[in-house]
């Protein structure tokens, strides 16, 4: 009969290299170990090492058998250390959404933190406009960072983290910034803009400063419209801290006139589940998010 302890063993010997080391490093005699991998050998009739040579080497089949055993084994690691977590309240895993305005680096933090706290695992996941709502009502998401809404749904628990500055933006040499005010609607209607796909799946999606008639390119990223605009493909608005390097280098130019377009920010999350890690990312986001919003106007020196 295949155990995790002769799992151990096999695993032992082809990491050590010899029966001798494995020994030594399970704290068991030598003989004790070539007695169970004979055993082993006779109940699964299998030939798990070859003897012919100096020293025994693992045959094709004992080598199946101890890269399958280790995936057996990593997964009862990992059934114990949940089952520990669970015991002491954490969660197995929390999924944290945020809308695409911010960049995925800004959360790398939690997962080191997250680790020193617990085996729970985190999933990120970038949500845009609508879909951000909808994922948290769907249970796709535990943890929802967010434009707040003009309403919340019942239930759900919003506490604001603060405001957001966006700006319009595009290269220097884009035509709009021959115009007199770029930042009009009739103006901006002119010239293509870019845009975010919302990520909604069944609730009726959303836009932000697109007009119903101008020219549109659509994205799936807030990076992707990042890159576009960058390269000239249209006009958009996007957070300042996309854009603060790029204006400081050249690369961008806000469009005159241009002044900050405030989003009120928050952290959502339903009220009638709250597990550890629930609770500990709730505490963590605020801290982590803060220096990227401020109220009002966003000081950014250009050439």
């Amino acid at each position: 009969m295949l155990s995790f302890e002769a799992l151990q063993v096999l695993d032992a010997i082809e990491r050590k290299g010899s029966f001798a080391a494995a020994a030594e490093s399970l704290n068991r005699a030598p003989s004790s170990l070539s007695y169970q991998v004979q055993k082993l050998e006779d109940e699964l009739g299998l030939v798990i090492f070859d003897r012919s040579g100096h020293r025994a080497t693992f045959t094709d089949a004992g080598h199946l058998l101890v890269e399958r055993g280790r995936l057996l084994l990593n997964a009862a690691d990992e059934m114990i250390a949940d089952a520990a977590s669970l015991a002491h309240g954490w969660e197995l895993e929390i999924r944290l959404a945020y809308d695409g305005l911010f960049k995925s680096a800004f959360f790398f933090p939690l997962i080191e933190r997250l680790a020193n706290k617990s085996s729970t695992r985190l999933k990120l996941s970038e949500e845009i406009l609508a879909g951000c709502w909808e994922s948290l009502a769907q249970d796709r998401a535990d943890v929802l960072i967010a434009p707040i809404p003009a309403s919340v749904p019942q239930g759900i628990k919003v506490q604001p983290l603060g405001e957001m500055s966006a700006y319009w933006v595009a290269t220097p040499d884009h035509p709009i910034h021959k115009e007199a005010r770029p930042v009009d609607p009739d103006i901006r209607a002119g010239y293509r803009g870019v845009a975010v796909a919302d990520t909604a799946r069944g609730m009726q999606p959303i836009t932000y400063n697109v007009l119903e008639d101008q020219p549109r390119l659509t994205v799936s990223s807030m990076h992707d419209k990042y890159q576009a605009i960058l390269a000239g493909q249209g006009i958009g608005t996007l957070p300042w801290f996309w854009i603060q390097d790029d204006l400081k280098a050249g690369r961008l130019k806000l469009l005159k006139g241009s002044t900050p377009f405030e989003l009120k920010m928050g952290l959502a999350w339903k009220r009638n589940r709250m597990g550890n890690a629930k609770s500990w990312l709730v505490r963590q986001v605020p801290k982590l998010l803060a220096p990227y919003l401020q109220a009002g106007d966003i000081p950014i020196d250009t050439p």
